[in-house]
């Protein structure tokens, strides 16, 4: 099949202040053309949403999201084998981007992972045109986007982890490091990942973990992740980016270097000792959905 590399939106449409009053401007990524062009039609009566790049692979998507300035990327969950990791890489290459998620079905597993790494919207391919619109307006207003099925699920994995009498709970203050490792978890992170990006080891992760549950009242990472969320615990923070050389191997190197001996052990509070929560394995997709009759074609 003959491949076109990342291209250019032909919505040239009048710009109003329909929706969101702004412009929304669209990357579409899915493995389907027909699906693309049906996607290009409905935006095209649109005044407030503009498609501004396409791709149908996922090293095009990489590219599009640096070569073009989007709002939103709407990426086909089959376009990666692991559609959950190639969220989370794609939101570490372009931050600011709010990723829309179209699954080939519902799926609850697949939906609590997504979710918990930070996808903005997810949605199944056979939604109705106008609810999809919505959707992107809603997201690009800041606000995560559900179908209602997915709600239900993402409510059960709350209500399902949160053990501890309900009640209101404190106003708390997390401390700058606290507050760095919330913001890592709320992106998908997993405590290697965290420990390289703060610069520390997984064991003092674990720990700073466990205080912040205690702290908040929360009982996991996926309740940690509603919590900051529905208080907006973490607004405005960025993880911190991935270091170019760890600072333990730069600790090794300066040793063997001055024919020093032993190693400066991180230090973990006392206080603090457990294990770390699971944490949920991601789901692979399913195979490319065919575009349905009447829907979005």
């Amino acid at each position: 099949m003959a491949s076109t590399s990342v291209s250019v939106g032909e919505n040239h449409g009048v710009h109003g202040t329909a929706g969101t009053g702004q412009l929304i401007r669209v990357i579409l990524a899915d493995t389907q053309a027909i699906f693309r062009a049906g996607l290009r039609k409905i935006f095209a009566l649109e005044d407030d949403i503009r498609v501004v790049g396409q791709a149908e692979t996922l090293p095009q998507t990489q590219s599009a999201v640096t070569k073009f300035s989007a709002d939103i990327l709407i990426f086909e969950s089959a376009l990666a084998a692991n559609p959950v990791e190639a969220v989370t890489e794609l939101l570490r290459q372009a931050p600011q981007l709010k990723i829309v998620v179209v699954t080939p079905t519902s799926d609850e597993q697949l939906t609590l992972d997504l979710f918990r790494r930070g996808a903005h919207g997810i949605l199944s391919r056979e939604v109705e045109p106008e609810v999809l619109v919505d959707c992107l307006r809603k997201v690009a207003a800041g606000e995560p986007w559900l179908e209602n099925q997915a709600i239900h699920w993402v409510m059960e994995a709350f209500r399902g982890h949160n053990l501890r009498p309900s009640g209101a709970r404190p106003k708390v203050q997390l401390t700058p490091k606290e507050t760095l490792i919330v913001s890592c978890v709320t992106q998908g992170m997993k405590n290697k990942e965290i420990a390289v990006r703060v610069g520390t080891t997984e064991q003092v992760v674990k720990n700073y973990l466990r205080k912040v549950y205690d702290k908040l009242g929360v009982a996991d990472r996926l309740e940690l992740a509603l919590y900051c969320l529905s208080h907006h615990v973490v607004d405005g923070v960025k993880p911190p980016p991935v270091p170019t050389a760890a600072p333990a191997m730069d600790n090794a190197l300066s040793a063997a270097a001055s024919g020093s001996s032993g190693a400066a052990p991180s230090s973990v509070p006392a206080a603090v000792s457990s294990s770390a929560p699971h944490n949920s394995a991601p789901h692979n997709s399913a195979p490319p959905h065919t575009v349905p009759p009447g829907k979005l074609s």
